[in-house]
């Protein structure tokens, strides 16, 4: 389950920001997560409860924000909705292999006090 280490090191960063902030505290997390990045938004929750644990984040709350994954037709100039890397394009049926979005895995916003 590699969303423990992504949610340590998420932890850490989120931790090393509110420090040189001057915060004493950090009271919410917010992550971009594509829908191809191979993360899986549950088990990150998961690990959550438990990283954050002794930090100073660990009365923090977490939010997943899913990026749908887009793909880009180059033929009709057209982006679409897309489950996979390679896709047919709904408008002119020609196989697209341009991801334009999807494989985010971003730490948003830091909140703290």
């Amino acid at each position: 389950m590699h969303e423990v280490s992504i949610m340590t090191e998420a932890v850490r960063m989120a931790v090393e920001s509110a420090q040189a902030a001057g915060a004493s505290r950090i009271t919410g997390l917010r992550l971009r997560v594509g829908t191809l990045s191979g993360a899986v938004p549950e088990a990150m929750q998961f690990a959550w409860d438990v990283v954050r644990q002794n930090t100073m984040a660990a009365t923090a709350t977490l939010t997943i924000e899913t990026v749908r994954a887009a793909c880009w037709c180059a033929t009709c100039q057209t982006e679409f909705e897309c489950a996979d890397f390679f896709n047919e394009c709904p408008r002119c049926h020609n196989v697209s292999g341009e991801l334009r979005r999807g494989r985010e895995l971003d730490i948003a916003s830091v909140e703290m006090n």
